[in-house]
């Protein structure tokens, strides 16, 4: 009944100790439609192919099949500060990966790049440790150039892109109107409706996850107003998983499972149905990626 559109099946299975075989199976038993496993590293393709195939393995002989249609993969490089200084070599990489999966077991699942883009959260506390301190001139100019490099990759592919943008709306703006190439997502969007206009106008699609449910009541209007505001042609839900669990998961390990709280939150705004807010969603997901 609900697709995810942001499905980081690795870092489930490897880095949080949970077993992927009881997610795919729980996501077959919802008769899921779509669950993409994003990229965030120039070399993990391959081993995210592996964790995946280990996984449906691993699942009852008649469930396998049903799994592995709704599993699709994407591929790119999160703008952490070694990647960006590395870029250049961790972009061949990225392409000898992409075209070794092309030929491999799950190769016409290969659907999108990414997520990549600007991160400029400086918050020394957080996973990441960001500080506007570790990023000079030189290190954003090589995030945009990364950022650039991704872009024509994509396109160069034939494939759509996640991006990942956040507190860098203008850089993220003016990367992109310089490109030309608008074929993609917005991912966990976390602007207001003035920069989902224009983005919009750009021709990109809206993704919103976990993060809209943590909405103060201060706030509550202007988040109603921006859910509206996304057009039906536009809007994919998603959950970001392992990250951004929705209420009443907040702070919790995130599973593509809990989609559907933001389907239900998402949907009272829009005064829609969770069900007939899905079907809008896997219609979108049937046409951007072209399934």
């Amino acid at each position: 009944m609900f697709s995810d559109t942001h499905f980081h099946f690795r870092h489930l299975v490897r880095d949080r100790g949970l077993c992927g075989a009881d997610i795919l199976k729980k996501l077959a038993a919802r008769d899921t439609f779509f669950a993409l496993d994003i990229g965030t590293e120039a070399d993990d393709l391959a081993e995210r192919g592996a964790f995946v195939s280990e996984a449906i393995s691993a699942l009852p002989a008649d469930e396998q099949a049903r799994a592995e249609r709704f599993m699709f993969f994407s591929a790119g490089i999160w703008p952490s500060p070694a990647e960006i200084r590395g870029r250049t070599e961790r972009m061949k990489i990225l392409e000898s990966q992409m075209e070794s999966f092309r030929a491999g077991r799950f190769g016409k699942r290969l659907v999108a790049m990414g997520e990549f883009g600007l991160d400029h959260h400086w918050n020394v506390n957080g996973a990441d440790k960001r500080t506007a301190d570790d990023f000079d001139d030189r290190l954003l100019e090589g995030e945009r150039e990364l950022f650039q490099m991704q872009i024509a990759l994509s396109q160069k592919m034939g494939l759509p892109f996640v991006v990942h943008s956040r507190d860098a709306f203008d850089d993220t703006v003016d990367v992109l109107k310089n490109m030309g190439y608008s074929n993609g997502i917005i991912h966990c969007f976390s602007y207001g409706k003035d920069e989902a206009r224009t983005f919009l106008d750009m021709g990109f699609y809206i993704a919103l996850g976990g993060a809209v449910t943590y909405t103060k009541k201060s706030r509550m209007a202007e988040m109603t107003e921006l859910l509206r505001f996304v057009p039906d042609d536009r809007i994919l839900i998603e959950t970001d998983a392992p990250y951004l669990a929705p209420v009443p998961f907040r702070g919790q390990t995130n599973t593509p499972v809990l989609v559907e709280y933001v389907y239900n939150f998402v949907s009272a705004a829009r005064n829609v149905s969770p069900a007939d807010l899905s079907r809008t969603v896997d219609g979108n997901i049937r046409r951007l990626f072209a399934l």
